[in-house]
């Protein structure tokens, strides 16, 4: 880093302590008032209301979310991004700050990561002129819905100027206090997939004079993984997993309609590219022998997150600074799906997994109602955003200062 990052490095992480109480408290309240994409209203309101005392305005995108550019004078602009909303899903635990949301909650992290990336604007808004150049905050809506609520903000012009981007998401897997890296692919491609079946039904008793709705519906549901496993390379890891599966409400009736929906997966980008002809065409070809008719609704969902080198590189120096570099791990590809990836199509960047189970706990899972997380994840996160930011920066005018 330039003598003068260093400087910036050294006053950021004196400061981490002293909002360390604060953004526990604001996740917790997050935590407690839920909101689904599109609908991050308060959510947004206490962000922006936050910032606004530390000096910072914002501009409110028309969907939902914010943007909030820290540093007023010129040289480079990176960004740092978190996603607001929560998901469909009850609270589980029974923590004094469980949600007041019936069937909403925060069981991604996704609270973690705003909070962390208000203490990174608050402790960059510190910074002053010691600030080697532009930050941008981005607080996006929506990441859990299909396509993303990415796409909303570089329609809106978010990414205008950025030369790389960073983002963190919670890894119940590692501890508080640890990170993991990765260079290249990081999540998978995933797509949703719904598929309604509908056929003469009639008395179960009678199949044959019937069109046997569930009976094909179940061959859907176990023939179209393997199928399309088998008609993709392996290397892409394609899977099809189903999450809803619904036909009928007698045990005497076949029913006239039937659905079933689900999620496609693969790490692969260029198998990504042809997934969605090759499942319509399964689809046809498995329940054709049964005589229904099925209609397809194929949403392209996200590419893989596929971090950049060198981008990777600046966050896992400010990780190895953070947390120490003992506590710098490499983690593996996953399957998950992450519309950051639409932001990496558009500038370099890199995105981390940060650690949130407590020492000697237990393991949760994502999109699970009874995740805990530690709250030590909330200042580790805020410090490795910052320090992420100001080694950009830092980088970029390097290169500057080199290309001249």
């Amino acid at each position: 880093m330039l003598p003068s990052t260093a400087v910036s490095v050294a006053a950021l992480l004196q400061r981490v302590p002293a909002y360390a109480e604060e953004l526990v408290a604001f996740r917790r309240d997050l935590h407690a008032y839920p909101e689904l994409a599109w609908h991050e209203t308060r959510t947004i309101e206490r962000v922006a209301t936050r910032l606004r005392a530390a000096g910072l305005e914002g501009r409110r995108l028309p969907r939902g979310g914010l943007v909030v550019d820290v540093g007023s004078g010129g040289g480079p602009l990176v960004a740092l991004r978190a996603d607001l909303d929560a998901l469909p899903i009850e609270d589980e635990t029974d923590d004094p700050w469980r949600s007041t949301v019936p069937g909403v909650a925060h069981g991604c992290g996704h609270d973690v990561h705003t909070s962390a990336l208000l203490g990174s604007g608050l402790l960059l808004a510190e910074l002053g002129d010691q600030l080697p150049g532009r930050v941008r905050l981005l607080f996006q809506p929506a990441e859990e819905v299909m396509p993303g609520g990415a796409l909303e903000l570089l329609a809106a012009g978010a990414l205008d100027g950025v030369e790389s981007v960073f983002g963190l998401h919670c890894d119940p897997g590692l501890d508080v206090g640890e990170v993991g890296v990765r260079e290249g692919p990081l999540t998978g491609a995933a797509d949703a997939l719904d598929v309604s079946l509908s056929g003469a039904g009639g008395h179960t008793s009678r199949p044959h004079l019937t069109q046997d709705l569930t009976y094909a519906l179940g061959k859907l549901v176990t023939d179209l993984p393997g199928a399309l496993s088998r008609r993709l390379d392996p290397r892409a890891g394609a899977s099809v997993v189903w999450g809803e599966v619904r036909a009928g409400s007698a045990i005497n009736v076949i029913p006239a309609s039937g659905r079933a929906r689900g999620t496609v997966r693969m790490l692969d980008a260029v198998a990504w590219g042809e997934a969605e002809g090759l499942v319509r065409e399964l689809v046809e070809q498995v329940v054709r022998p049964y005589g229904v008719h099925a209609d397809v609704t194929y949403v392209r969902g996200v590419p893989p997150v596929v971090n950049d080198a060198a981008a990777t590189v600046v966050l896992t120096e400010a990780a190895r600074t953070v947390v120490g570099a003992e506590r710098v791990v490499t983690v593996p590809q996953s399957l998950g799906g992450e519309d950051f990836a639409w932001y990496l199509e558009q500038v370099p960047g890199s995105m981390a997994r940060l650690g949130t189970r407590a020492p000697g706990g237990p393991t949760y899972d994502l999109h699970q109602g009874d995740l805990r997380v530690d709250d030590g994840a909330v200042g580790a996160g805020a410090a490795v955003l910052a320090v992420a930011a100001l080694g950009a920066l830092a980088e970029l005018r390097r290169r500057d200062v080199t290309d001249a």
